[in-house]
């Protein structure tokens, strides 16, 4: 699919991403595929063209270092993201400079670097998720590391750990039952919406490569733990918020970020049942958990 102008939705939030050159086709790969929308009013606005990266100086305090691929810079009017590969070489093979709010951006790729000749997709991990993680804790939701689940019953069930905690595991144990969604096995957007709580699937997924655009109601929140048997063990409130916290993904540099993040998952450990979930990696959890949304 070669294009000019492409819209994704993203747990609700429309992204517009627009060619300014047109020798840059756009190409939409892997499970972003899922999450193309037809042509509606966006939430932010993404442009897109070639350049020569070695003559822009765009300036800005470095405020943040991944320690890999990129870094932020802040200038008076804006953010700028800065990629960079030894793949390519040294120069940034891609800039994206980004309006304080983030509804906005305009991403340059480092012509020389690439075929002219093939499509891409200027928004390729991990921009697209900085993009969308920075304007969610703009008072729009919070992403977590977690796999999630809507049930027969269309209830939604949260799945939380760090890596190695068996959200993917306990996502394929779902992946056959009749009725069954599986949002991602690896990143799970939360957002208040209509009145309530709601979780949403996300284009990055783990090991088990599972992705929806679709939404749920969040109805229980289960921190993941590998035991003998299948049980609940219970988590007091602040423990959940705490737990929560270290599997978001506020940035650190950005106390206002942080603030709304703190006390947005506060708010979800009220409104929501929060367990610690023992399990045996087999299909008797997707068992226990069923029994639990029925009332059994």
């Amino acid at each position: 699919m070669k294009l000019h102008r492409v819209f994704i939705q993203i747990a609700g939030i429309t992204h517009c991403i627009t060619s300014i050159d047109p020798t840059l086709k756009l190409q939409i790969d892997g499970q972003t595929q899922r999450f193309i929308t037809p042509e509606t009013t966006p939430d932010i606005n993404i442009k897109a063209g070639w350049d020569d990266l070695a003559q822009i100086c765009f300036g800005g305090k470095r405020i943040f270092d991944s320690g890999s691929v990129w870094q932020l810079y802040q200038t008076e009017e804006d953010y700028i993201f800065s990629l960079n590969s030894p793949v390519f070489g040294p120069l940034p093979y891609k800039v994206a400079r980004v309006r304080k709010d983030f509804t906005g951006s305009e991403v340059f790729l480092h012509r020389s670097y690439f075929d002219p000749n093939r499509a891409l997709y200027p928004l390729e991990y991990p921009l697209d998720e900085l993009l969308f993680i920075h304007f969610l804790t703009q008072g729009n939701g919070v992403e977590i590391h977690a796999s999630g689940v809507i049930d027969s019953l269309g209830q939604g069930h949260l799945f939380v750990g760090q890596s190695g905690a068996g959200k993917t595991t306990i996502s394929r144990l779902w992946l056959h039952e009749p009725g069954v969604t599986i949002l991602s096995d690896d990143r799970i957007a939360l957002r208040k919406m209509d009145g309530g709580l709601w979780m949403y699937g996300t284009p990055w997924h783990g090991e088990g490569g599972m992705a929806s655009p679709s939404r749920a109601p969040l109805t229980g929140i289960y921190f993941l733990i590998k035991g003998e048997k299948n049980e609940l063990l219970s988590v007091r409130e602040a423990e959940a918020a705490a737990r929560l916290f270290t599997c978001s993904f506020p940035p650190f540099y950005s106390s206002a970020s942080l603030d709304f993040t703190l006390g947005f998952l506060g708010e979800v450990v009220k409104a929501i049942p929060c367990y610690g979930l023992r399990f045996l990696p087999d299909r008797r959890v997707v068992e226990f958990i069923q029994g639990l949304s029925k009332g059994d």
